[in-house]
Order: structure tokens, then sequence, then C-alpha cells
């Protein structure tokens, strides 16, 4: 343990050499680096053991993992697949998909977290642009951008507020106890202080997201299209080599398809997927045209890959045409199975191969290499080579990996069986949980105790998705990216180092004397106000979002308190900075989720989006201090 006048020069060269070690090493590991720098925080001294742990307790962090909970819930009850496939709707050009993606995905982002949306649009975009010859690069990295801009709108768009929030409340209770301590209660002046150290209502960071949301829109409709490449699609350039699968699917008598047309049924929409023909009691039907209607009986005969056939399975009242008994089940499994010469099925077609008293499965879809199949499924003769999509439980891969019976076994990764008729209900528990957090945050917080917790709230819908099953329990426990919530939980207790220390106080003196100084007592808090807001914009080009949040949140109170002005414009400085990225793939997770399918460089974030950081920056330093004043 150090002596205590050596504990902010700890704290600060600790701080300083994570910042450091994160440029020089880009691929060391942002969790395990944070966690290092806690220990050795916590060994020197700076802070104590229940001090440096209590950001793995902290209501913060707890709601940003809750919210990855309902997310996976909401995708896997084929909410976030509805929402998705509407989107684009009709558009045809570059233009218009632009200008329907805008307001859909700020909406959408404004409440659920910017990687879901992501993750939901993604396929959606790619095939779209595939379809119409359109370089998904034109429309990927504006998927991105208008996530991080839509998810500035509220409190729980972006995991990064939310970290906001839990700061907010640690600061705030340090500063009163603090003072307390000093003096034996609070002045006027320190009340006042600490009462704008207030937690974020639900819609606040809207008042200032907001017109920087629509200044980036107008931005990626007029400005964007003339920095934005043109690059080949990577996937797109194998796909001459992707298995084409045929696949045929019976409409059940209890469809909801029923009656509507192919196009209001979304059939043409699916990425990917060709209708070839309808088969109706013998009659075929072909080429089928936007205006078919379905009827029951009817059976539907596609063409397209395996992500394509796992999104028509996941479509209700659709079954294998080849399975009359085939009942979906969550616990099933896609896989895909290359047969042996040594199978049993060779010479039998599929409807006589029996595969479900042979090995409990259903035949979705067949790829046969060389020659295209034309017949029905339920009529193909297998051939050795022939590769068959299958609906299995989970114990068929570990049971038949290594039987002669097949070349290969293996799992479809994304092919996480859709509870669809759990939609209702997710939404429900969604769209809930967006109430309730509306509702409370307008309520002082001690007002209605727990009722008023962002996490407890998260938590609830969190528990109700799993109760409801409306996501598995395996599934919710996938969702926690393990990765972020340590990054989190050490960032906190690094932040608490940075203001027990007294390294965000001396920091904050020394930039308000240099503003001073330089700009004289009356612009000096414009100075400050922008001193950070540009730290905290090139912290999260570097390094991770979350942790900046958590570190320059007590920075942002301990500048407001030196320079005796309100602490409320420098929280939402910093609120804001910390949630928006445009200019480097690394800052935010959801620029990296559009670089490989993008086909994106460095230098295309650069050339799109410092003009738009740019932009956004001169909006936020106009409006923040008329907003929230000094």
């Amino acid at each position: 343990m150090l002596p205590e006048f050596l504990h902010p020069w700890v704290a600060g060269g600790v701080t300083a050499g994570l910042f450091l070690v994160l440029q020089i090493r880009k691929r060391t590991p942002t969790d395990l680096l944070f966690l290092a720098g806690l220990v050795v925080l916590t060994l020197a001294g700076v802070v104590t053991p229940d001090q440096a742990l209590a950001g793995f307790a902290s209501p913060a962090l707890i709601a940003v993992a809750s919210l990855f909970v309902v997310s996976a819930a909401l995708r896997s009850s084929g909410v976030l697949d509805w929402v998705g496939r509407r989107l684009l709707g009709t558009a045809t050009t570059e233009t218009q998909a632009t200008a329907r993606l805008i307001p859909s995905i700020l909406i959408t982002s404004a409440f659920l977290l910017n990687t879901a949306v992501v993750a939901m649009m993604l396929p959606v975009i790619v095939d779209w642009c595939r379809r119409r010859g359109i370089s998904p690069s034109r429309l990927l990295l504006p998927l991105s951008y208008l996530t991080i801009l839509g998810g500035v709108c509220t409190l729980i768009g972006t995991s990064t507020t939310i970290i906001v929030q839990g700061q907010l409340t640690e600061v705030r209770d340090n500063f009163e106890s603090s003072r307390q301590a000093a003096g034996g209660g609070l002045s006027q002046k320190e009340s006042g202080f600490a009462a704008n150290l207030r937690e974020l209502e639900f819609f606040e960071l809207g008042y200032i997201g907001l017109p920087c949301a629509l200044a980036g829109a107008l931005f990626m409709m007029w400005i964007g299209p003339k920095l934005l490449p043109r690059r080949q699609d990577v996937a797109g350039q194998f796909d001459e080599h992707r298995r084409e699968y045929l696949a045929e699917m019976l409409v059940q008598v209890d469809c909801s398809l029923i009656g509507q047309t192919i196009e209001e049924a979304g059939l043409r929409s699916l990425p990917g997927l060709f209708l070839i023909e309808i088969d109706r009691e013998g009659e075929i039907i072909t080429p089928v045209t936007p205006h078919h209607r379905l009827h029951a009986g009817d059976r539907l005969v596609f063409t397209g890959i395996v992500a394509t056939i796992v999104d028509l399975e996941r479509i209700p009242g659709l079954v294998p045409a080849a399975d009359h008994e085939y009942e979906p089940q969550p616990q099933r499994h896609m896989t895909e199975v290359v047969l042996s010469r040594a199978s049993p099925l060779i010479g039998l077609n599929v409807r006589d191969a029996n595969f479900r008293q042979r090995y409990n499965a259903a035949v979705l879809a067949v790829h046969r290499s060389g020659d295209r199949v034309t017949r029905k499924i339920g009529d193909i003769v297998l051939e050795p080579g022939d590769t068959l999509l299958l609906q299995t439980r989970g114990e068929f891969i570990t049971t038949h990996r290594n039987n002669r019976e097949f070349y290969l076994v293996s799992d479809v990764a994304e092919a996480t069986p859709m509870r669809a008729e759990k939609m209702p209900v997710a939404a429900l528990i969604g769209l809930g949980l967006v109430i309730w957090l509306t509702a409370t945050s307008f309520v002082p917080r001690d007002t209605l105790s727990g009722f008023a917790s962002p996490a407890i709230a998260a938590l609830t819908a969190a528990i109700l998705m799993a109760l409801t099953r409306c996501v598995r329990l395996s599934d919710a426990r996938a969702s926690l990216d393990i990765q972020i919530l340590l990054t989190i939980a050490a960032a906190l207790g690094i932040g608490k180092a940075l203001d027990v220390s007294g390294v965000a106080r001396m920091s904050a003196e020394s930039l308000v004397a240099i503003g001073g100084e330089v700009f004289g007592d009356g612009s000096h808090p414009f100075f400050l106000l922008f001193a950070l807001y540009l730290l905290t914009v090139i912290f999260t080009e570097t390094i991770t979002n979350n942790a900046v949040a958590a570190i320059m949140i007590p920075l942002a109170a301990s500048l407001a308190w030196a320079g005796d002005v309100s602490p409320r414009p420098f929280i939402i400085a910093v609120a804001l900075g910390s949630s928006l990225s445009f200019v480097t793939p690394i800052g935010y997770q959801t620029n990296l989720m559009v670089m490989g399918p993008g086909g994106y460089r460095p230098s295309d974030y650069l050339r799109t989006g410092l003009p738009l950081a740019i932009t956004v920056g001169v909006i936020a330093m106009l409006l923040i201090p008329k907003i929230w004043p000094f």
C-alpha cells in the first residue's frame, strides 16, 4: 500500500497507461486490461476492495445486463424480425431506402439497444442491396450512424446512458457525504449543485439528442451519399460457392398468411429467397406473381441458401411439406448433414427414408452439388454427397457426429428456433418496460423507491421474458456479453479511484485555471464545456464508450464545481459525447458490426464520420448551454 500523497499520481498514471496501451496494442482484451488496472489501484491502496468491487453490483451494470436479455427475447420471439422486414418496405432505390431507414431506425434505436437494431437490420439490408445490384456499403454505415444517433434520444437507447445514470447517483452521494462531513450540512450553493447531479429523466437527453439526430439524418440524406464508398459486397463475392437449397413448405389450415397475397405475406422480401412455384392440389402456378393469394394446403417451392431457409422455417403456419407430422419446437435445432456412400438412405426418396423414425428429424431442404434439384422434396431420390438441412433435437449432433452414414454433421449457428407464439407477450413486456421507465423518470428517486430504479425495471422485464418463455434460459445467458459487462464493472471502479484520489478534482482545477488565463472569467465555462466534450469524444473514438462514460462523469462534476457553474451541462456533454462515435470502427460496437459486410476500411469512417462528428459537435456546443444553463 502506497502513501496517500502518491494516490493521485498512481490513479492518473494507471488511467493514462490504460489509454496508451489500448492505442499501441489494439488487440489487447479491453476487459482484461481494465481489470488489471483495477487490481493495481486496489493493491496500491487508492481504493478499498469494497470500492473496487462495487461496480460488479452496480445498478447500472444490472440494467445493461438485463437489457441484453430483453433484446435477446425480442429477437428470439420474432419481434425484431417482424419489425426489420417492414422497415424497408417497397423501397426500390438507394435514396428511397435511405429515406425509409432514417425515421424507422431513429425511432427503433431510441427504445432498443443499438446492437440489437443493427443485428436485426444487417441481413435485411444486405439482401435488399443484392437483389437490386446496390453495394451494401452505401447503406450499412448510415445504418450504424443512425442507430447511434437514435440511441441518444432516450435513457435506454444505448447502454452508455445507463452507465451515466449509475455514475450520477454515485457521484451525487459522494458529493453530499463529503460536504456534510466537512461542514456538518449542505449550504444553499451545495444543495443546488447536488440537485443538478440528479439522475437523467427518460427523455431528458433527447432535448439535445433529437436535434443532433435530425441534423445527422439530413447529413446522411444529402451529404453522406457523396462520401460513402461503393465497395463490392464481401459475402457477395462468394455467392456462387454457397449451397443453394430447394425447400418445399406446406401452408397449414391455421396459418395466419391464408388469404394474403405473396407480397402481403412478405414472401417476396425474405433475404435471398426465391419462390419458384405454388402447387395447389396438383395445379402448378409458375411464375408466381406478387398478387397470387395463399390458400390452405398450398405447397410453396423455394430456392435459397441456409440462412434464408432458416428465415422461412420461422414463419408460423409453414411446415416442411415432406413431413406432415412436423411440429416446430423451441428445443429443436437446424443441422446440415452430408450423406455418405455407407448411408442406408441412398436410393430412397425423402418420403420413404422415414427420417422421423430413424433420426427423430425432419427434412427441411435438399442441396445437390452440380445438378439443380427440380422435383418435389418428397420425390427426390437421395444420392451420396447430398446435403440435407434437418431440424433435429439437441442431441443429434453428439449422437451422429461420428456416424459413418454421414460425411459431415454440423450445426447451423444462426438457426435458433423462433418462438413466434410468444411475439405478443414479448412485445407487451417490451412496451411495458418503456412505459415504466418513462413514467418513473419524472418522479423523484426517493418517492417510489425501487419502482423508480431503471435497473429494477429492466431486471423485471428480463425475468418476465424468461418466466413467460419468450427466451430460453440458455439463450438469455448467451446474450450476456461478458467482455462488455466486465469492462463496465472495472471502469466503474477506476472512475471511483479517479474521484476519491483527487485526480478528477486536480485535473478540473488545472483546466479551470487554463480557461481563466486564456479566455477570461466570462467565457471560460464554455471553454470548459468544449474541452470536456472534445476529450470525451476523442476517448470514445479510441476506447470503449462505456468505460469513457464511467471515467468522465466524476471529472465532469469536479470541473463544474471548480468552475463554480452548474454540473448539468457538463453531465449532458459527457453523456452525449460518450454515446457518439463516427470516426473510427472501434469506437462503437455497431461500427465494427457493419465493417465486414460493407467492406469498409478505416479511412471510410474517417471520411464520412469526421464531418458528421463536427456537425453534431457544433450543434451540441450551441444548444447544451441554452437548454441547461451554466
